[in-house]
C-alpha cells in the first residue's frame, strides 16, 4: 500500500457527515441525526467487542496502514476528525474514520461501549498499548440498536485467526433480519472500507 495524498477534515466536518448517515435498508432514516456525537480517547478495556474474531491478514493490513499514515504525519489512532486517502494505482479516494463506538443499553440494564466499526484497528491499539481516539455515540434510537450483541466474555472471547472455519459464529445477531439494522457509512462518506486489495475497514 502506498498513500500518495492525505486530506484532513475537522471534527466538525466529521460530526456533520455522521448526522447524514442512513440505514442501509432505509435511506430515509438518518440514524445519527439527533444523537450525541463526540471524539473521545477511550481505553480498549472499556470498549466492548461484538465480533468474536480478528483475522491476522486484516490486522497486518491495518498495521501497514498505520505505518504508511505515519509517513504523512498522520496518526491512525488520533485522526482528530477524519481523513481522505489517495492510494497509488487507484483513482478513487477512500475516507477513513476513527472507530465508531455506540453506547448500548442491554435488556438487563448493562451498559456497553460497543464497537460498531473499526474492530481490527481497536485490536491493534490494544496490542500496541495505545488509547485510541474514537467516535463515541450516545442516544441511538432504542428500536435501532447495533445489529449484534456485545460478547459476554469481552476481549477474552475474541480469537486471532488466519481464516474462519465453516459454521464459525462471528457475531450473535439481535434479530433474524439483522441487516435491517446495518448503518450505511457510505451514504455520507466516500468508499469507506475500500479498496479491498489494499486495506479494509477494520
Amino acid at each position: 500500500m502506498e498513500i500518495t495524498k492525505v486530506v484532513r477534515h475537522t471534527p466538525e466536518e466529521l460530526v456533520d457527515k455522521l448526522r447524514r448517515v442512513t440505514m442501509l435498508t432505509d435511506p430515509d432514516c438518518y440514524i445519527y441525526r439527533d444523537v450525541f456525537i463526540s471524539l473521545e480517547k477511550i481505553h480498549t478495556n472499556f470498549l466492548a467487542p461484538a465480533q468474536s474474531y480478528v483475522l491476522t491478514g486484516e490486522l497486518q493490513k491495518v498495521r501497514e496502514l498505520r505505518w504508511e499514515l505515519a509517513r504523512h504525519d498522520c496518526d491512525l489512532f488520533h485522526l482528530e476528525g477524519y481523513v481522505t486517502l489517495y492510494l497509488a494505482g487507484y483513482d478513487e479516494p477512500v475516507d477513513l474514520l476513527p472507530p465508531v463506538i455506540e453506547e448500548s443499553v442491554e435488556a438487563d440494564g448493562s451498559v456497553f461501549n460497543i464497537i460498531c466499526d473499526g474492530m481490527h484497528r481497536v485490536y491493534l491499539a490494544r496490542l500496541e498499548w495505545t488509547v485510541p481516539q474514537v467516535i463515541f455515540i450516545r442516544g441511538v434510537p432504542k428500536d435501532k440498536p447495533y445489529y449484534a450483541y456485545p460478547l459476554p466474555g469481552g476481549w477474552s472471547q475474541v480469537v486471532l485467526r488466519e481464516d474462519l472455519p465453516p459454521g464459525f459464529i462471528k457475531k450473535w445477531h439481535r434479530i433474524a433480519g439483522y441487516k435491517s439494522l446495518y448503518r450505511n457509512f457510505n451514504s455520507a462518506f466516500y468508499n469507506v472500507g475500500g479498496p479491498r486489495g489494499h486495506f479494509r475497514k477494520g
